[in-house]
């Protein structure tokens, strides 16, 4: 397994294929091509196919946020997760905050993160 910081090799055609395949859906490749050019990319690489990405977006100095971590239904459980969790504590300049889904709780606290701020979400108007 290979782990990369800010893998410059990633674009929205390799991620929306990766993506795709945790989180179905319809996304537009020229808003995810953007989208990845505002983020901090680590991923895992098996034999060069992405198998996990974990994405961050921080201003550098105050704040920064995981935006994701996601490893391939069939490479979970064997470390991945957890070793971009570990690159990302590794390399990020702030603290990372992050919402979870309940299920995965008990995997970032195993991964030495603590609960802290209670998360909200503003909704966008469906005109977008």
């Amino acid at each position: 397994m290979e782990y990369r910081f800010d893998d410059r090799a990633l674009h929205a055609e390799e991620f929306l294929r990766f993506v795709n395949h945790v989180w179905p859906g319809d996304y537009d490749p020229a808003r995810t091509e953007e989208a990845l050019g505002r983020t901090i990319h680590l991923t895992a690489r098996d034999n060069g196919t992405l198998v996990g990405c974990l994405r961050i977006l921080t201003d550098g100095y105050f704040f920064g946020t995981i935006t994701e971590l996601l490893v391939l239904p069939e490479y979970q459980r064997q470390g991945i997760g957890s070793a971009l969790l570990a690159l990302a504590k590794q390399h990020t300049p702030t603290l990372l905050y992050f919402g979870a889904q309940p299920e995965a709780e008990r995997f970032y606290e195993r991964n030495g993160c603590r609960k802290s701020l209670q998360s909200y979400q503003i909704d966008q108007p469906e005109t977008r």
